[in-house]
């Protein structure tokens, strides 16, 4: 090997590498700059910066002596194709580094291994949340690559080879230093996104090859498996106990914290649920079992495993029972009411496997509810707090009690907006300006003003709610659990901790006397206690054996931790565990005080002890998802496994729609349809509605499918579904009033032409099949009105103007 080649290729490679660090450097400074831009408030912002550059300049150096053996290689075969491809593929990395700082800025979270647990709509609804993509939105991704190719340029022109390269040799051992020296440079915040993201598949890879199920064996099958006796009743106590069974209302409150309760750090704007902990039960060190939203129903309705990539995006859904299917199967009438999509992050997959009876999302609001205004690229994600309440307290009138009432609300979250905001802003400011007992300084408060009023209106709303349930004859017999699916994320968090960090309250008029408790739960505690406290107080069937992920809530006053909970911060991510009174998160160790404060310590024994602990965890949610074995087929009684496919089914979805997506199969299903190769049409129609249950048109066309062969009740069963599901999706009830006249029940099209109106549905070609359905039953006048109607409208409508003709005969 000519060592003057390999000189020259080390100056060349050497600006790409040096123009590749600046450019991290540049896009960190323009991601600080953002941030505080946005008011929010960076805490040591000099260490901020000090520790970004650290990780920017390890990883430019990293990745370009990665890939120097490659680019030497071909540059002993051809000098410029070595040039070219180096700067494409720097040019990606930036791109990717740039597309990360982004992600980052818009959801305050870096992009790692989660990016396996989302579905790319749901990654696009929860950007598009905060963002708009327009124009000036993908601007800077044309410029990026050109200020690294800019830089690249300036160097070579202006820079001597020498130089630079002895500048990033003696700034390497530099910088390493430093990394060593300064332990809390490696805490994600800090950190390189490229790196982050890279390193944190890899350790999601490396922690699926760890726990390799096939390697995996339990003495008990089913490990979970325990009798019944052994879930304690701990609520009892608590309660006066009365004849019926009592309703349970549970509200999940989006990014509700338990920092902003209480007495704790971001205190007072939640009056009302500050009241209300004074009346109440209130566990003050509770926690969520994940860092996002998609783990909170089946962990605090099921006690359930995480799996992979959180429970819900399993498919199928492993064999489980559920607070909601067990109390369903007692006689409770189950619902479950949220603003957005109940499609989002599997939700309606997971609730209907639980048989629920009745879902009421954004598809079901209607006329006389108020939507969260869109942004300006058209987002928004349903309806607000206060909206979610009124339509829960107009569904409740003749619903059979005793009830399951879900609600989750949604307005605490980015992006922060909802109706009346301008007279939340303005309490703010009247809180700000006379409450002398807030621990926040005015500039942090004025930093996160829109969030603060967020959270008073989302109090506001629960009050309301209360207030008017309170009015209801029912509200003697009702149980209120309230809590927190996560922490919200944007404001600054003080601990590792925080995160999790979510308040439980359990309030009721049966309550004998408020309690406050200091010991450590989680939403996998809940579900296991309120049966067990339901069972043992109430005439229920009986459960023989429990399956639950932990043995129930703790209600001890004192501080203490007798629950092994491990955490999952992001879809994919198991790097979190509480021990006893210890945090284990990314490999480091901290203490646990009674006030949910925590402090580092080395301490190697106990970190060794928890560090196989979360292993032997990691193995266990593996186990059990992955090869079914929460819950034996025997004991499960109560729900029904979603559709089945078999190899055959697989093999011909996967010839007919291999690489597409659910848009795309439905055309194909459509198009099969037309073709009349109904079988492989609806097989590819269960596919996407096993994903998507509320894919209005899928169903239609599958009930379309099986009208024209001539399965009538098969078909109508399908779209009363759809109009049960969507009820102001006007094609199900064309397609229905069709179905109807086709099996000749004209009767049937007149009443669905009229649900129709009741829902306020208007639309003129459900009037005209309405009046074709009066003049099949031989109601010539009622025809003859609607007629007439649609013409004073449309005089010209040529098929209008017919069908007249024929009543006039």
């Amino acid at each position: 090997m000519n060592s003057k080649t390999l000189l020259n290729s080390s100056y060349s490679y050497a600006y790409f590498t040096a123009s590749l660090v600046i450019t991290f450097w540049l896009s960190s400074l323009y991601e600080i700059f953002i941030i505080s831009s946005n008011g929010i408030v960076i805490q040591n912002i000099a260490f901020t910066l000090f520790y970004k550059l650290t990780n920017d300049f390890l990883a430019g150096i990293g990745i370009g002596l990665l890939l120097f053996p490659l680019y030497f290689g071909i540059r002993l075969y051809k000098k410029r194709l070595a040039d070219i491809l180096i700067k494409i593929v720097f040019t990606l990395v930036v791109l990717g580094q740039f597309a990360l700082v982004k992600y980052s800025l818009t959801t305050l979270i870096n992009l790692g291994a989660d990016i396996l647990g989302y579905s790319m709509a749901d990654m696009y609804t929860t950007v598009t949340a905060s963002e708009s993509l327009s124009v000036l939105y993908f601007l800077p991704f044309i410029l990026v690559p050109m200020l690294f190719l800019g830089i690249n340029e300036a160097l070579k022109r202006y820079g001597k080879e020498k130089i630079i390269i002895v500048s990033l040799l003696s700034l390497i051992p530099f910088f390493v230093i430093l990394k060593l020296s300064f332990s809390e440079s490696s805490g994600t915040n800090y950190q390189n996104k490229m790196y982050f993201f890279a390193s944190d598949i890899m350790r999601f890879q490396n922690d699926k090859n760890l726990t390799n199920v096939e390697n995996i064996f339990y003495k008990k099958e089913y490990p979970l498996v325990k009798p019944f006796e052994k879930s304690e009743d701990v609520l009892s106590p608590f309660f006066n106990i009365q004849e019926d069974k009592p309703n349970i209302a549970m509200i999940i409150v989006e990014g509700l914290g338990a920092e902003f309760l209480d007495k704790n750090a971001y205190r007072g704007f939640t009056p009302f649920l500050d009241s209300l902990i004074s009346e109440s039960l209130y566990w003050e060190n509770f926690v969520s079992n994940t860092g996002r939203t998609f783990g909170v129903v089946p962990s605090l309705l099921g006690s359930l495993p995480y799996a992979e990539n959180g429970f819900l995006e399993q498919n199928p859904l492993p064999s489980h029972i559920s607070l909601i299917s067990i109390l369903k199967s007692n006689g409770y009438t189950t619902s479950y009411f949220s603003g957005d999509e109940s499609s989002f992050d599997r939700k309606i997959n997971f609730l209907e496997y639980n048989e629920i009876d009745n879902i009421i999302d954004v598809n079901k609001f209607g006329p006389g509810y108020t939507k969260t205004k869109e942004n300006s690229g058209g987002f928004s994600w349903g309806y607000p707090d206060a909206e979610i309440f009124k339509k829960t307290l107009s569904e409740l009138d003749g619903k059979k009690m005793p009830r399951l009432d879900i609600i989750m609300t949604l307005t605490n979250h980015e992006p922060f907006d909802f109706p009346s905001k301008n007279v939340y802003l303005k309490k703010v400011d009247s809180i700000m300006n006379t409450n002398k007992t807030l621990d926040l300084n005015k500039s942090e408060i004025i930093a996160y003003k829109d969030i603060f009023a967020c959270l008073l209106y989302a109090d506001t709303s629960i009050k309301n709610f209360m207030k008017e349930y309170a009015k209801r004859p029912e509200y003697k017999n009702t149980i209120f659990i309230i809590t927190g699916d996560h922490r919200l994320i944007p404001i600054s968090q003080r601990n590792k901790l925080c995160r999790f960090h979510v308040p439980l309250i359990i309030s009721s008029p049966m309550l004998k006397k408020a309690e406050k408790f200091k010991s450590i739960s989680s939403h996998w505690d809940v579900a296991p206690s309120l049966v067990s406290f339901l069972m043992n107080n109430y005439k229920f069937n009986k459960m023989e054996k429990t399956t639950w992920m932990s043995q129930g809530l703790d209600t001890v006053k004192e501080f203490r931790n007798i629950h092994n909970i491990p955490l999952m911060r992001n879809k994919g991510s198991i790097n979190d565990f509480i021990y006893k009174d210890y945090l284990y998160s990314d490999g480091e160790l901290f203490k646990i005080n009674e006030n949910f404060g925590i402090n580092k310590v080395n301490e190697k024994e106990i970190l060794k002890t928890i560090s196989d602990t979360l292993k032997e965890a990691k193995m266990l949610n593996a186990y059990l998802t992955q090869k079914n074995k929460i819950i034996p087929k025997s004991l499960n009684i109560y729900t029904q496994p979603a559709t089945q496919f078999t190899k055959q089914d697989l093999a011909t979805i996967n010839k007919l729609a291999k690489g597409l997506n659910y848009d795309q199969m439905f055309v194909v299903a459509r198009d099969l349809a037309f073709k009349k190769e109904y079988k492989n049409s609806r097989l590819l129609c269960d596919y996407i509605l096993n994903e998507l249950p509320n894919f209005s048109d899928v169903r239609i066309l599958k009930a379309r499918t099986l009208g024209w062969e001539g399965d009538y009740k098969k078909a109508e069963t399908e779209l009363l579904s759809v109009i049960k599901r969507t009820p102001f999706h006007i094609d199900s009830y064309l397609a229905l009033m069709d179905l109807y006249w086709w099996s000749d029940q004209n009767e049937k099209g007149i009443l669905v032409a009229q649900k129709a109106a009741t829902n306020q549905v208007k639309n003129p070609e459900i009037d005209f099949k309405l009046a074709e359905a009066y003049q099949r039953i031989n109601k010539p006048s009622n025809a003859f009105k609607i007629i007439e109607s649609l013409l004073k409208t449309d005089p010209k409508n040529q098929k209008y103007l017919t069908f007249k003709n024929t009543l006039k005969k």
